[in-house]
C-alpha cells in the first residue's frame, strides 16, 4: 500500500510552527503570486499588486503562469508514458490546487513514486495537507531548497530506489530563476543531476531575458519590493545548465514550442521561458553493474 499525506496539524510541531510564523503578508512572494496569476486563493493583497505592476508594463507575465503549467503536464506525461520514467522529484512545487505532479504522473501509471521538495513552509503546508497518493504509488514532502542539492537528494532516498530512473523537475518560479549567480545555478543543477543515476532526467523552465524586451522592467519592479530577486538569463545561459545531457527533441525551446499539444492555451507574443528536458547519459542498470547507485558506492 502506497503511504499517504493525510492531514495533519503543524502546530503540534514546533520548528514547522516556527517556520510559518516567518510568512511576511506584506511581502510579495513567488509562489503566491504564480498562485495569483493561476486563479488561486492562496495569496495576499501584496503579492497582488506587485502582478499587477508588472503586468502594468508587460503583459505577457499573465501568460507565464498558464504556460508553464501546459508544460508541466505535457513534460511530465512524456516521462512517464514515453521516457518510463516512475520516480520524480518536483523541487520547489508551488501553489497549484490542481495539476500537480503526482495528479499528471499517477494518472498515467498509479505506481508512480513522487518527492515534493521545497523550503516554503506554505508550501509545504499546502502539500502535506492537500496532497494524496493512489493505493500503488507513494508521495513524500522534503524540506529543502533548490540551494542545497544534497538535503533534497538525501530526503529523496528515503522513497525512491536510485537504482532506477529518476527525473528531477525544476518547473517552479521559486527555483533556478531566483538564484542571482549563474555558476551557482548551474552548480546546483550539476549537483542535482550528479546525484541521480544514468538513464536520468531532469526538465527545467526559466524566465528568458532575449526573448520579450519589456521583461526587463517588469523584473526590476519585482525586485523593488521582493527579497526573492528574480534573475532572467538569456538562452546560451540556460543552455549552460543541460551542458553534457542528451536533450529530448525539440531541445531548448521557448515554452510553448516544447511539443505542444491540442487543447494547450494559445497566446498571440511569445511567451518568455525557455524550456528543456534532458538525459543523463547511460543506463541506471550499468551504473548499477559499476557498484554505483546515484552516486554512492552500494554496500
Amino acid at each position: 500500500m502506497g503511504r499517504e499525506w493525510m492531514m495533519d496539524d503543524w502546530r503540534e510541531d514546533t520548528t514547522r510552527r516556527a517556520r510559518a510564523e516567518l510568512i511576511d503578508t506584506a511581502v510579495p512572494d513567488a509562489a503566491r503570486a504564480a498562485d495569483y496569476l493561476n486563479g488561486g486563493r492562496d495569496n495576499f493583497e501584496a503579492d497582488r499588486r506587485a502582478v499587477r505592476a508588472m503586468t502594468a508594463v508587460a503583459p505577457v507575465v499573465a501568460a507565464i503562469v498558464p504556460a508553464v503549467r501546459a508544460f508541466h503536464r505535457r513534460v511530465v506525461r512524456y516521462l512517464v508514458t514515453e521516457a518510463g520514467v516512475r520516480q520524480l522529484i518536483d523541487v520547489g512545487p508551488g501553489l497549484a490546487q490542481s495539476g500537480r505532479t503526482h495528479e499528471v504522473a499517477q494518472s498515467a501509471d498509479p505506481r508512480c513514486r513522487i518527492v515534493y521538495a521545497s523550503s516554503d513552509p506554505m508550501v509545504l503546508a499546502h502539500s502535506r495537507a492537500l496532497t494524496r497518493s493512489t493505493r500503488a504509488g507513494v508521495i513524500d514532502c522534503v524540506d529543502a531548497h533548490i540551494r542545497d542539492p544534497a538535503a533534497i537528494m538525501a530526503g529523496a532516498r528515503r522513497t525512491l530506489d536510485f537504482g532506477q530512473p529518476v527525473a528531477v523537475l525544476l518547473l517552479s518560479t521559486s527555483t533556478l530563476s531566483f538564484v542571482a549567480d549563474t555558476a551557482a545555478a548551474a552548480a546546483q543543477v550539476s549537483a542535482l543531476v550528479s546525484a541521480i543515476p544514468p538513464g536520468s532526467y531532469i526538465a527545467l523552465y526559466h524566465q528568458a531575458s532575449d526573448l520579450y524586451p519589456a521583461m526587463r522592467e517588469a523584473a526590476r519592479r519585482w525586485n523593488q519590493v521582493s527579497p526573492q530577486l528574480v534573475t532572467h538569463r538569456s538562452r546560451d545561459e540556460v543552455a549552460s545548465f543541460v551542458a553534457g545531457l542528451e536533450l529530448v527533441p525539440p531541445g531548448l525551446v521557448p515554452v510553448c514550442d516544447w511539443r505542444p499539444a491540442p487543447g494547450d492555451p494559445r497566446f498571440d507574443d511569445v511567451v518568455p521561458v525557455y524550456t528543456v528536458a534532458a538525459r543523463k547519459p547511460g543506463t541506471a542498470a550499468a551504473a548499477l553493474s559499476r557498484g554505483i547507485d546515484g552516486g554512492q558506492v552500494r554496500k
